[in-house]
């Protein structure tokens, strides 16, 4: 089959299935590479299809809503995992270029398949079971003791779908919810780091630094490029480790290989097979971003170069606080933005054109540096003020301190 262009510039046409904040900062990217993306989006209120030039309308579980938006498409790829797997098999059927395909993206997507591949690969990974009763948790349990942490196999993300168990009783009702689990041992977890790696068709693979992730609540709210105080050889181990997931999967695009750094060395957690949280960092912080990097992948062009723009990077989350509450009387969301920029004029601000609600990913802010602690406090305090309307006072404005006056 020929490859299809677009007529009017003569370069690759990528569809992506989602229209998230993804999708959205994919087309940035492909905005520099004179590509054509096109989005499925639920609806024309959702991130990416605010901005894209070329919106498809439909549901990702559709797949006549999956055809259509692959017709005349150089690729399909995804800014989620959640397509069915027998959907990405019809594509692949009727002619149509998946990135990545399903029998590596249904690593992603389930997490009993995981678990199963990294054992056959002898790679470094929690102590795991499948699990269909409250019998079976305490069997795991007495081999691991408690607590023991339990994983919907497909469909969790940010903390959804991940539940800490003390003992059986806390089973009972888990179980009246799902057939099956995935039970871990609760690792001796220093913290988590992430390793993001891109590869292409031909096999060309690049990995960025690893990356320290700071969660809150499941949720990544902080990363911090490259993981501070990782030694030379756990961070080598961690890059190889995903490189070598990588080609066993045979995943095409961008990889995140989310880890647990132990006392004994890392482990395996889960994979995303798409642009990550965890890369977001590389906009600013790297010669080729994430974005870019997806799109050379999964078009099977010569991937960019990684290295680092500065000696550090932060990216903090911006998440919905007080500003996204009902009745929030504070400065609203451009008179914050104007005054992110005024006391932060470093730091670079993402934001995702998304409804406001407590909790909700709303953007991010990065910044770059020297010193990871000053970097650290100027991204965390702006992307708080963003979410709260607060101002740290250490960034504070002489006039900002002074007393109001009576």
């Amino acid at each position: 089959m020929a490859e299809h262009l677009d007529p009017r510039t003569g370069l690759p046409v990528v569809a992506m299935v989602g229209g998230g904040q993804l999708a959205r900062m994919t087309h940035q990217a492909a905005i520099a590479l004179g590509q054509s993306l096109r989005v499925l989006s639920t609806g024309p209120d959702e991130s990416a299809a605010l901005v894209a030039a070329d919106v498809r309308l439909g549901d990702h579980r559709d797949l006549d809503a999956l055809l259509a938006a692959a017709e005349g498409a150089t690729v399909v790829t995804f800014d989620h995992e959640h397509v069915p797997t027998e959907h990405l098999r019809a594509l692949e059927a009727a002619g149509h270029r998946v990135a990545p395909g399903p029998e590596a993206l249904v690593h992603a997507q389930d997490k009993l398949v995981l678990r199963r591949a990294l054992a056959a690969a002898g790679e470094p990974q929690p102590a795991w079971a499948e699990v269909t009763s409250t019998e079976e948790v305490a069997a795991f349990a007495a081999r691991h003791g408690w607590p023991v942490v339990l994983k919907a196999p497909r469909g969790g993300y940010d903390g959804r779908g991940v539940f800490v168990v003390d003992g059986p009783d806390d089973t009972l009702e888990l179980f009246g919810r799902y057939d099956v689990l995935l039970a871990e041992q609760r690792v001796p977890m220093v913290r988590e780091l992430s390793a993001l790696v891109a590869r292409s068709p031909f096999g060309q693979v690049a990995v960025w630094p690893v990356v320290e992730t700071v969660q809150r609540d499941g949720i990544n709210t902080e990363v911090l490029a490259p993981a501070p105080g990782l030694d030379e050889g756990t961070a080598t181990a961690a890059q190889e480790l995903a490189v070598r997931v990588a080609d066993r999967v045979g995943v095409v695009g961008v990889l995140a290989v989310e880890l647990f750094e132990t006392p004994d060395g890392v482990l395996v957690n889960e994979l995303a097979m798409r642009p990550h949280n965890s890369g977001h960092w590389t906009i600013e912080g790297a010669r080729t971003s994430q974005f870019e990097q997806h799109l050379r992948a999964v078009l099977d062009y010569p991937l960019g170069s990684t290295a680092m723009t500065a000696p550090v990077a932060v990216m903090a989350n911006v998440l919905g606080g007080a500003a996204a509450e009902e009745g929030w009387a504070g400065p609203g969301l451009d008179e914050r933005v104007h005054h992110l920029m005024a006391h932060w004029p470093d730091v670079r601000l993402h934001w995702y054109g998304k409804g406001q609600r407590p909790g909700r990913k709303l953007g991010h802010v990065t910044a770059l540096g020297d010193d990871l602690d000053t970097v650290r406090a100027r991204a965390v305090a702006a992307a708080r003020y963003l979410a709260d309307g607060v101002i740290d006072p250490a960034f504070a404005f002489e006039s900002e301190h002074r007393e109001p006056e009576h």
